[in-house]
């Protein structure tokens, strides 16, 4: 079945859910992260994409989105700020610029940026493409169109908007907004010629079948780059005590995400750095073919040379 599924993808097919959820039951662990591997091989190229972001105003967030540390509702010890000043996000985009970062996003915490701050940031877009090569990216929350247009003016050429989990489970982990509104933010992104992107977190509590629930509504949107983050319990969150999921489970999830999304750039991002060297490399073999890398808003991010040592040894061109 693994090879049929492959060679249908590989002849232009698609799998089917049913299919999916088979072979993350079923299949040979180590011909299913191969199967992956060759898949991403053909239809993408040898070349990591990579990016950053900068936690360009922190926590006081009125969502009470039970995983995260910003919320308002939750009792953590993360730093809290408002708007981080311009001087400060340009030193931080030539730094990142200077490692070889591809792309950099402000990230902001809250439901959506105020009307009044959206002149602020995209000053801070505008000096950011006089001053570096970066490819801009933002993340913003749910946005109506004037303020996207706006961010596309200034140079943003890349929303972000996770969608987090499955429609099916979504209000199990968050009743402040709902995922459709996260879709229509998307897609009038999209409607303004704005590239998107989205994913999730694996491991609070979703079953299998809801994170390939997650892949083919990923699809459908047609984004074309999904962040896969796994749930670092942070105190002081409702989820602080979840256990964690097997580094197998880890693995599993992102081969079968690159045989739903066989042309899209699926980006290892937070809570990676809890995992083993070793089972960071395994996951560049098998689907993952993009990296978040530096700072990850309240938690430690990785090393970008680290990063830059495990891209050569799985086989992609130099960073």
């Amino acid at each position: 079945m693994l090879q049929k599924i492959k060679e249908r993808i590989f002849a232009g097919g698609e799998i089917n859910p049913d299919e999916a959820l088979e072979l993350a039951q079923k299949a040979i662990r180590s011909d299913l992260y191969t199967a992956a591997d060759e898949i991403r091989k053909k239809f993408c190229n040898k070349t990591l994409d990579t990016c950053s972001i900068i936690n360009a105003r922190s926590g006081h967030c009125p969502e009470n989105c039970k995983w995260c540390a910003q919320s308002a509702h939750h009792h953590t010890q993360i730093e809290t700020y408002d708007a981080i000043p311009i001087h400060e996000a340009i030193s931080i985009a030539r730094l990142n610029e200077q490692q070889g970062i591809k792309r950099l996003s402000l990230v902001t915490s809250g439901r959506r940026i105020k009307a009044s701050e959206i002149d602020y940031f995209c000053d801070i877009y505008r000096k950011m493409g006089e001053e570096t090569h970066l490819h801009l990216c933002a993340s913003m929350g749910l946005l109506k169109r004037e303020e996207l247009e706006k961010l596309k003016a200034a140079g943003v050429k890349r929303y972000h908007c996770n969608l987090e989990t499955a429609s099916s489970y979504f209000s199990e982990l968050c009743t402040t907004h709902t995922i459709e509104q996260k879709k229509e933010t998307i897609r009038t992104a999209q409607e303004l010629g704005m590239e998107i992107c989205s994913g999730g977190i694996i491991g609070m509590g979703e079953t299998m079948k809801q994170r390939i629930e997650l892949a083919f509504e990923l699809k459908e949107l047609e984004v074309c780059s999904v962040p896969m983050n796994i749930l670092n319990p942070i105190p002081g969150t409702p989820l602080e005590h979840m256990p964690p999921i097997s580094d197998e489970e880890i693995l599993v999830t992102i081969a079968i995400f690159r045989f739903i999304l066989p042309r899209t750039f699926i980006r290892f991002a937070g809570g990676r750095a809890r995992l083993s060297r070793e089972t960071q490399k395994q996951a560049l073999s098998a689907g993952v073919n993009g990296l978040l890398m530096g700072d990850m808003l309240t938690t430690l991010g990785s090393g970008v040379n680290e990063d830059k040592s495990l891209a050569r040894e799985a086989g992609y061109d130099p960073l």
